[in-house]
């Protein structure tokens, strides 16, 4: 839980996450806490046979050590997000059983087989390596490839082919007939390449039995709501017998949603112990385990017609699902509608199919699906310029949807409430310089390099899923004493929510934000709310926010005009001061807060906000790099967006969410790739010595603007940021890659663009 005062400058947490005063789940001292540490499988695909635990228990400080034999004993089941999702034959393709502990088979190198539990995390590291499973390892299905072969090994008995879910949608046969008939027909065939998450907190769970049978999980999680829900269910408890906080946290980005695994064994092992229990992930643990993004491969296709007209396009897309496909495997599907863009392409169609390889599960990643479709539109739409000789900034305005076309409907899958799409393209292209492009790209070969410009349009769903109308909630009471406290449904992992909704409940009431008492991530102060996913903070939580300022503030209003004895609809509200219309009689909202403490008369609501539908931001964002042709070096020179994310609310906190969007997508263009080792599944970016992260100086200055058109949506008519830098960023920096190599005769090449893969297209070009 997290409670504090806004400080006077800056965002609520920086003074006290930068001067070490930041309380994570690993900084909190509990006496007497027992410690635990995962056996793992060493082979990506495996057959247990046993598991020989006796010369490990008997070590010095050993407690327990727990396998799938003793979940079973208590009757604990397989634990995963449930997926239903129909197919185009009509079958309903559901999750794949995903146990807490390894039975039976080992389908990933890193799978926890056994939890072992000691006195001290060393006691628990050296019983750990003493822990013999009797493993017999076959062949692993690594790639997609693998997957599809025929009569290839099935990663679950109950999956032939590997297959774990399809979906489609659109008129396959019209759209293939339109591209048929096209004057230009662009096929496009790509990957995506998996990346994790690498937060810089890694996973991390302490959970203590509490009085009256009770237990309590503090974990580094991004909605605690929805983990107590889990773990009662999982465990077959009351939900009010589970207790969940979420303290500081550094990172999730959707990897630290849903049902995680480790946290729950702790869970459960501290009630079965009775006794507090903590785990800690190590940072090659993480790499092994948390749950990769991405991962998919396309074949796209557009249609223009001689004019440049975009007349069909149709995408499938190949999703590693990696050893379990769950509810957390869907988010291409959800997002899917992405690969419209902001075209007016008048028939789509997609499919999409999920194979199971024996490696880490996929899930969300921040974005979860919409930087891929982005990519997917923007990179054909490059790619047919190229091929074509067009100009491909001419080519996507003749193809825009028009302002007077809003709102455009959900023809094929999304529609789109707002947008001013040209004049986002304007405001990007002013603002990074295009005129003067060929002045620096000059510059650049005057030194022997090579300049390549990325341009994309992005648009994203945000504030929840299209046809899924999610809801958040938030609680206001104003005390006895003149503060007001605000508990929010919505939670914050370092992206500065705490600040946005500080700001608001302040400007709400009218009074200074030191005055706001803010609350967040403990379920017994508030049991409900959305947590941390989908840019829905202030589009949902938000909402409730206000709708909650203005129920206590009504409340207040009604004491007021006993107060001043005047009618209620006669009493005005200005800057922490009730007033009679036109008159100078007045009562602060200190008065009326004491009033109404001396009376028992509670000023307090629950304000709960359920959007009709999702917003949609969208932007333009622009990529600059330099290419030394002779060493395969990229330099990222600059990075611009404008997007449109509704009413800007903090443009700190906005600006700062899409820059570490952008980083993140930088990185996975020109460093960051998990890769397997074929045939045995074994990792071979198993630390940051292999899985390269950006630093800083890989990294260009950004900037950021904002071109504001609200949304009606939603009161506060904001339409989310927290993904809009890696929507637009994996396709705007593979547009300038593509673009350079271009020039240089490579005409073929998938991310990630390091020096040793970018120097050897060259060559194999030249």
């Amino acid at each position: 839980m997290t409670t504090h005062m806004k400080a006077r400058w800056g965002r609520v947490e920086d003074y006290r996450l930068t001067t070490g005063q930041g309380l994570f789940t690993d900084d909190m001292a509990v006496e007497g806490a027992l410690w635990a540490v995962f056996v793992r499988s060493p082979y990506g695909a495996a057959k247990i046979h046993g598991i020989d635990v006796a010369e490990a228990q008997a070590m010095p400080g050993v407690v327990a050590i727990y396998t799938a034999a003793d979940l079973a004993q208590d009757g604990v089941a397989p634990v995963q997000a449930e997926m239903s999702l129909t197919g185009p034959d009509g079958r309903v393709w559901e999750h794949t059983e995903r146990p807490l502990l390894a039975n039976g088979e080992a389908r990933f190198v890193g799978e926890p087989l056994a939890m072992v539990i000691a006195e001290t995390r060393e006691a628990a590291m050296d019983a750990a390596e003493a822990v013999l499973p009797n493993l017999t390892d076959h062949p692993a299905i690594v790639t997609l490839a693998d997957a599809r072969v025929k009569d290839a090994r099935c990663v679950h008995d109950d999956r032939p082919g590997n297959l774990a879910a399809e979906w489609e949608r659109g008129d396959w046969d019209a759209v293939n007939d339109a591209l048929a008939g096209s004057a230009h027909r662009i096929r496009l065939d790509a990957p995506i390449s998996r990346v994790t998450a690498a937060t810089m907190e890694p996973r991390t769970a302490l959970a203590r039995p509490e009085a009256g049978g009770r237990v309590a999980l503090y974990a580094s999680h991004q909605s605690p709501p929805g983990m107590r829900m889990a773990l009662a269910e999982a465990f077959d408890m009351r939900p009010e017998d589970v207790r969940v906080v979420g303290g500081d946290v550094g990172g999730a980005f959707g990897m630290k949603a849903g049902p995680v695994r480790e946290e729950m064994l702790c869970f459960w092992a501290a009630r079965r112990l009775d006794r507090p229990l903590r785990w800690r992930a190590d940072r090659g643990e993480s790499l092994l385990a948390d749950e990769g993004g991405r991962a998919l491969e396309f074949t796209a296709e557009l249609g223009l017609d001689a004019a440049g007209n975009f007349t069909a396009l149709s995408v499938v897309m190949r999703l590693d699902a990696g050893a379990y496909a769950t509810g957390r495997t869907l988010p291409p599907v959800m997002n899917f509608g992405g690969i419209a863009g902001v075209y007016r392409t008048p028939m789509i169609a997609g499919r999409m199919e999920a194979y199971l390889t024996n490696t880490v599960p996929v899930g969300a990643y921040r974005g979860a699906g919409r930087p891929e479709a982005t990519f997917i539109i923007e990179s054909l739409i490059d790619k047919a310029a190229r091929d074509l000789g067009m100009d491909r900034i001419a080519l996507r305005r003749q193809n825009l949807i028009g302002e007077e076309q809003m709102p455009w409907p959900a023809e094929w899958y999304f529609g789109y409430d707002s947008g001013c799409f040209e004049k986002v393209l304007d405001a990007g292209i002013a603002r990074a310089r295009l005129a003067d492009y060929p002045t620096r790209q000059a510059d650049s070969a005057a030194r022997g390099r090579v300049r390549g410009l990325g341009l994309a349009m992005c648009i994203e769903t945000a504030g929840g899923m299209w046809g899924r109308r999610g809801n958040d909630f938030s609680n206001v009471t104003l005390n006895g004493d003149g503060t007001i406290a605000v508990t929010a449904g919505a939670f914050s992992a370092g992206q500065g929510i705490e600040t946005a909704l500080i700001d608001l409940a302040a400007e709400g009431f009218g009074v200074a934000p030191d005055r706001i008492r803010y609350t967040q991530g403990d379920t017994d102060v508030f049991a409900k709310g959305g947590g941390m996913g989908g840019s829905g903070a202030m589009v949902k939580c938000g909402s409730a926010l206000k709708i909650a300022v203005e129920t206590v503030l009504a409340e207040a209003k009604e004491l007021a005009g006993e107060e001043l004895e005047a009618h209620v609809a006669d009493i005005e509200y200005a800057e922490g001061v009730f007033r009679v219309a036109g008159t100078d009689k007045e009562v602060p909202l200190d008065q009326i807060a004491r009033v109404a403490a001396e009376r028992g008369i509670p000023l307090h609501a629950i304000g709960e906000f359920s959007p009709e539908a999702p917003t949609f931001p969208n932007g333009c964002h622009i990529c600059e790099v330099e290419l030394d042709p002779e060493t395969g070096q990229f330099d990222i020179l600059s990075y611009t967006g404008v997007e449109d994310i509704g009413r800007v609310l903090e443009h700190q906190i906005a600006e700062g969410q899409v820059q570490g969007g952008v980083a993140q997508a930088l990185g996975q263009i020109f460093l960051e790739e998990i890769s397997y080792a074929a045939g045995d599944g074994q990792l071979l970016t198993g630390s940051f010595m292999d899985y390269a992260m950006p630093r800083a100086d890989d990294l260009p200055q950004y900037d950021c603007g904002f071109y504001e058109v609200a949304t009606g949506i939603n009161p506060l008519g904001v339409k989310g940021v927290g993904e809009a830098g890696s929507v637009g960023g994996l396709a705007a920096g593979m547009s300038a890659v593509l673009d350079a190599l271009s020039q240089v005769g490579v005409t073929d090449f998938a991310m990630p663009a390091t020096p040793g893969r970018v120097w050897t297209a060259i060559q194999a070009a030249r």
